[in-house]
């Protein structure tokens, strides 16, 4: 019960967090091993991307991603507004591309460095990601500083070799 509690307190007052509780959750959380994937958009408002690790499966009925987006990203505006992304996972070799994407480089420079395909819906796909699945955001949840994104599934579109890129402890790895 102490623990609902005390989940509840810091859901509804981020501001109320310590920073050594916040530096304690980080820490932490470096320790999460997760795949690493940009996150694409393109469309009325603008062309934009951004590199993700909170991403994770929801459900394969209908097919849906979770993504969180960071509200002070610079591709916050036109991903939110656009309502399509495309969600490319990284092989070992795109660790420059994420460098990129997760950096302050500007967008142009961003996708200069990788060859892009415009999907059905007009999102960029990474030509050689190990899987890129084109999204419709569905629903959109308030997460404090970021915002989590239900992304329904439209397409898929898969590459038989590869080593997936991983971040964990702070650091690019392979699998």
């Amino acid at each position: 019960m102490l623990a609902t509690k005390t989940i509840v307190a810091i859901a509804s007052a981020p501001d109320s967090v310590s920073p050594e509780k916040s530096a304690a959750y980080r820490n932490g959380m470096a320790r999460l091993a997760a795949a690493v994937t940009i996150v694409t958009t393109d469309g009325p408002a603008g062309r934009a991307g951004f590199a993700a690790t909170a991403v994770t499966s929801v459900s394969d009925n209908p097919p849906t991603l979770l993504v969180c987006l960071n509200k002070g990203s610079s591709a916050y505006p036109a991903v939110s507004s656009n309502g399509l992304v495309s969600v490319n996972v990284l092989a070992i070799e795109h660790e420059p591309v994420s460098r990129l994407f997760g950096g302050k480089t500007p967008v142009d420079e961003r996708f200069a460095a990788a060859t892009w395909e415009t999907t059905e819906t007009g999102t960029p796909r990474l030509a050689d990601a190990l899987v890129c699945f084109e999204c419709r955001i569905s629903e959109v949840h308030d997460g404090s500083t970021h915002d989590v994104l239900f992304c329904e599934v439209l397409d898929i579109t898969t590459r038989e070799d590869g080593q997936a890129l991983v971040y964990f402890d702070r650091a690019y790895r392979t699998v």
